[in-house]
């Protein structure tokens, strides 16, 4: 891991900045995983097929994927204040532009610029953790904002279902690109500019450097293809495929799908919020982000294969072991805070941003992946619970082969 030191910041103004930068990453979480819930509104708006809708939701992290390469070398050019306030006025745009959608095409572009303008809402705050927070503290506010993006979570389940009847979810866009609007506001009153020193040497983005020591870097390899199939996988499935196996494989109704999801994003949520506590105390204890996750995620691979293989046998469980399923994922969200700490700071947006790009990237495969696999299994005759089994089963052995590479990968 790099020794470079940090810069420290006085409490208060860490507080503030932290705030500020959490409150847009629960917007963004809100609306990354609202297209669950409002799943079953737009398949009968817009006659929607499996595949259609896992593009639809793959569609903001395809948008998000795009960005990460170019959004690392901003980062460490320019800034996260400035990068980050660009972007989200790019975010704005695409969510009144989703609310004016009036075809799938429409639908799937604004969605794709939503995920582009809101691509920075994680990576800016990391870099900038990166450089003013010491290292335990950068462990504890990565799981916080993680945490604050559980609740944007949580808020896109229950909340959502009750003010679509009332409002219409074309409303919801809208109100929700003017809070983005007002998080801007938030952002440049409160998050300071990087200092002359934390940008490249001459001053340009054209001066900034690329990612080959980012790629070259073992600790990094050893954590990409978990980064791409297991992480984006928990990502995948937490936005948009658990709830529809709750309805399509357990028996659920919407309702009951919907107060499902809430409670998973409540208990990850709390799993976060205990993990922030907790990583300083580990960190000193010399237990390693990766150590920890060699330990914890052959219990997510459990329940992944207990959900597949048991089906619509867990009945009116199947929302607590889906729930149980992603707050054992969280250790790996670990990774994330690690990869930036393995490089010094003028290294650590893009190296973040790499890493984004493989979860990201991963997301858009899984989500995409899943709905094609279930649409492929129905053409073969297979049984719609079954097709759903089949494309989880493809899934569980992919983070299998992830965690095996994880095991055997030669780090320093």
């Amino acid at each position: 891991m790099s020794d470079t030191p940090f810069e420290p910041m006085a409490r208060h103004r860490a507080i503030a900045l932290f705030l500020a930068f959490a409150f847009a990453y629960f917007l963004s979480t809100l609306i990354r995983a609202i297209t669950a819930t409002l799943a079953p509104t737009l398949v009968l708006e817009f006659a929607l097929t499996a595949g259609d809708l896992g593009l639809l939701a793959g569609g903001y992290f395809f948008g998000f994927a795009l960005t990460q390469l170019p959004l690392g070398r901003w980062l460490d050019a320019l800034g996260p204040k400035r990068v980050l306030l660009g972007f989200l006025a790019v975010a704005v745009v695409a969510c009144v532009a989703f609310a004016s959608a009036t075809s799938f095409v429409g639908l799937l572009a604004a969605r794709t610029l939503c995920g582009v303008g809101v691509s920075a809402c994680l990576m800016a705050p990391l870099t900038s953790y990166r450089r003013w927070y010491a290292p335990g503290a950068q462990m504890r506010a990565n799981s916080w904002m993680l945490m604050t993006g559980a609740l944007g979570m949580v808020a896109s389940t229950l909340p959502v279902q009750w003010l679509v009847p009332l409002t219409g979810w074309r409303f919801l866009f809208l109100l929700l690109g003017g809070l983005l609007a007002l998080s801007m506001v938030f952002i440049a009153w409160q998050v300071p500019p990087s200092p002359a020193k934390a940008v490249t040497a001459q001053g340009t983005l054209a001066a900034a450097p690329g990612y080959a020591e980012v790629w070259r870097n073992p600790f990094f390899r050893s954590l990409a293809p978990f980064g791409f199939v297991s992480y984006g996988g928990l990502v995948a499935i937490q936005t948009l495929w658990a709830a529809p196996w709750m309805v399509k494989v357990a028996g659920y109704t919407q309702s009951q799908a919907a107060a499902g999801m809430f409670w998973l994003n409540v208990a990850m949520m709390l799993a976060f919020l205990l993990w922030g506590w907790a990583n300083p105390l580990l960190t000193r204890q010399g237990l390693t982000a990766e150590r920890l996750m060699k330990i914890g995620l052959p219990l997510n691979l459990v329940l992944i294969a207990l959900i597949t293989l048991s089906g619509s046998a867990l009945g009116s469980a199947t929302a607590l072991v889906w729930t149980l399923y992603c707050v054992t994922c969280t250790v790996g969200t670990l990774a994330q805070p690690a990869v930036g700490m393995a490089f010094g700071p003028q290294l650590a947006g893009r190296a973040l941003s790499a890493f984004n790009l493989l979860i990201f990237s991963g997301v858009f495969a899984v989500q995409w992946g899943i709905g094609l696999m279930i649409d492929g299994f129905r053409a073969m005759g297979w049984s719609e619970p079954s097709a759903y089994q089949g494309a989880m089963g493809v899934y569980g052995l992919c983070c299998l082969w992830a965690y095996v590479h994880l095991l055997r990968a030669k780090t320093p």
